[in-house]
């Protein structure tokens, strides 16, 4: 029983992610038939999964297209997810460097060896880059993934790149695990990283780590945009990146919440 129940939880993760995908945003949804062969299922299985997803709310279908999205249920969750101290204090930090350097700007965090952008503000011009929120990407080629392992050995870093192809999805993007060591490395000596078309040709991005009470890295701060934008800018915004980090870094997590929970404002100072 533990067996299939674990099966069955491994199935409904799958589905979750193939609904999370830029395909299903892209087409407004996926079909059974789709969604059994992104994730490698059988189609009653799949069709079977849905349908308990949707009862509880983590999955809605489309009347007209019979197309499955993900759900309202889901939305409700993950307002609650992650710490939500560091979104509430890194909202405001965001929209203050957005308006500092003109570009858009995230927070991220470590997924294995990936990274999920929580959250993002956009400026205001027409030309920027897509929306991240959600979004998973390699650590190995992006500037918040770089910052988000800044304080790995270089043997865990080999060991967790060690197996697996390794693709190069932007022209600059590492050419092996010795070449992204290198980066680190330096960008540990920099106290922030530059990423120039590593991830997608054109684009620009830059991040410093966000430490926790106890010193660790818990997350990202990083801006990226149009490389015509930011190029010749990236010092100064890796700058402004890092007095921003620094300044979240600094904040005593714990202090903060009994401060909301005694019904009292908080402070970032």
């Amino acid at each position: 029983m533990a067996t299939e129940s674990a099966t069955s939880l491994r199935r409904a993760h799958a589905i979750l992610l193939a609904l999370s995908s830029d395909e299903a945003a892209a087409k407004g949804g996926l079909g059974v038939i789709r969604i059994a062969v992104l994730t490698g299922r059988e189609k009653s299985q799949v069709s079977r999964t849905l349908r308990t997803l949707s009862e509880l709310g983590f999955v809605d279908r489309d009347p007209d297209t019979l197309s499955y999205r993900l759900g309202w249920g889901l939305i409700s969750l993950s307002a609650r997810a992650g710490e939500q101290r560091l979104l509430e204090a890194t909202s405001p930090l965001l929209v203050r460097l957005v308006n500092e350097v003109g570009e858009g700007a995230h927070l991220s965090v470590l997924k294995g060896k990936e990274v999920l952008t929580v959250l993002s503000e956009s400026p205001g011009q027409a030309l920027q880059a897509v929306n991240w929120v959600g979004r998973m990407v390699p650590a190995y080629c992006t500037s918040s993934g770089r910052a988000l392992l800044l304080d790995h050995e270089e043997s865990e870093l080999i060991r967790l790149w060690e197996e697996g192809s390794w693709p190069r999805p932007g022209p600059n993007a590492p050419a092996d695990v010795d070449d992204f060591c290198a980066r680190v490395a330096h960008a540990r000596a920099e106290g922030y990283v530059v990423a120039d078309e590593e991830l997608e040709a054109g684009l620009v991005a830059v991040a410093a780590p966000i430490r926790d009470e106890r010193g660790r890295i818990s997350a990202a701060l990083d801006v990226s945009g149009p490389k015509f934008r930011l190029e010749g800018r990236t010092h100064l915004v890796g700058a402004r990146i890092k007095a921003t980090s620094d300044e979240l870094s600094s904040i005593d997590w714990r202090s903060r919440a009994a401060s909301h929970a005694a019904g009292a404002p908080a402070h970032l100072g």
